[in-house]
């Protein structure tokens, strides 16, 4: 079931309370991450089946994890509502969400709108788009007869600080306001990155690795939010460098940039696939709430590789089979780069990537 729930400003999340109204009133004041819940893995299939699922933010990893949510059997029947803060990308998140391998029910609908067309006391019921249906395909409605304390059970902030004011403040905002919480059953993930670690001098680095000053505005809001999620009783997951076949370094180096690329051939980096970090956040919230509550996960492939073995690799497929390697510079002072530990992560979550190595992805992407 989804419903793609949009916002027309352009400025931070923080604005989305007073829009929907006030959802506090049943929020538990208690955000110490330290205190157990306890709670089963069974009881965590359950409030999955019988709860609602907001992503926050619906660009290329949000949209993965809403097909992936659709298209699993471990999520039948559930609502999914996507957010996002404007209209503009609506057509094509919706063609990339609603695919007809994506869901299969014969009499639903896809249900678009805005924060400003809902009444400020109402919010959604479980709705669904069914592109396999004959005569459905996009559907504008209005909601009635939602309770106004209606909030989510599970909720992933995937959107980037890129575009919020206060990005800690943002993420703090839809924990207020539209999770229910813990006590609740429900699971509310946020999607870090592992740059947070620094740029690193060769050495391994795992969820417990301790992180330093951040060194830039960007850092510190995501160390900020990692810290608003914690506290709430959340989790969040530190993903390595997104990818896809058309998106990251890669992309640029070889079709786009100038032929050269800033720093040695050598410096190490970590990958995953923008599909693969969307099916972590699907298995954060299976996994049980014991082990993820308060929890920091650290994901990626598994296969660090460097500079030079992304381009590389990429020179493997078609798309890029006729470019040539870049220049490469000799600049280390940025580090050597850091190698990723999530062995625990994969161990706890119960996950591991579809695509082992960014160099089996670019030899099979033919």
């Amino acid at each position: 079931l989804f419903t793609l729930l949009i916002s027309p400003r352009a400025y931070s999340f923080a604005n989305i309370s007073t829009n929907i109204g006030n959802r506090n009133a049943l929020k538990s004041s208690n955000g110490n991450s330290n205190i157990p819940m306890k709670m089963s893995s069974t009881s965590s299939s359950s409030s999955i089946r019988n709860g609602h699922i907001a992503v926050v933010g619906c660009g290329v990893l949000g949209s993965s994890l809403c097909k992936q949510l659709l298209s699993s059997p471990d999520f039948e029947g559930v609502s999914v509502t996507g957010i996002t803060k404007t209209t503009n990308n609506h057509e094509s998140i919706r063609e990339k969400v609603t695919t007809s391998d994506s869901t299969s029910a014969s009499s639903s609908s896809f249900h678009l709108s805005t924060f400003d067309d809902i009444p400020k006391e109402k919010q959604f019921t479980n709705v669904v788009f069914s592109p396999a249906a004959s005569s459905s395909s996009f559907h504008l409605s209005t909601f009635d007869d939602i309770p106004k304390e209606k909030q989510f059970t599970n909720v992933v902030f995937c959107a980037p600080p890129s575009g919020f004011e206060n990005y800690p403040s943002a993420v703090q905002n839809v924990i207020d306001t539209l999770w229910s919480g813990p006590e609740n059953g429900g699971t509310f993930v946020f999607t870090s990155s592992g740059g947070i670690y620094g740029p690193g001098n060769g050495e391994t680095v795992s969820e417990t690795t301790p992180i330093p000053t951040p060194e830039s505005p960007r850092t510190k809001r995501l160390v900020e939010a990692e810290l608003n999620t914690i506290a709430a009783g959340g989790c969040v997951l530190r993903l390595a460098g997104l990818y896809t076949l058309e998106r990251g370094a890669h992309n640029y180096w070889l079709e786009k940039g100038d032929g050269t690329v800033k720093g040695s051939q050598d410096g190490i980096i970590n990958l995953l696939h923008y599909d693969d970090a969307a099916g972590s956040c699907v298995a954060a919230l299976q996994a049980d709430r014991e082990q993820t509550r308060g929890k920091t996960f650290l994901i990626s492939d598994g296969n660090p590789t460097t500079r030079g073995g992304i381009c590389e690799s990429s020179l493997k497929s078609k798309k890029y089979g006729s470019k040539s390697m870049p220049i490469f510079g000799g600049d280390n002072s940025a580090g050597k780069g850091k190698i990723y530990d999530g062995h625990w992560s994969n161990d706890v979550l119960s996950w591991k990537p579809v695509y082992s190595s960014f160099d089996e992805f670019m030899i099979n992407s033919q």
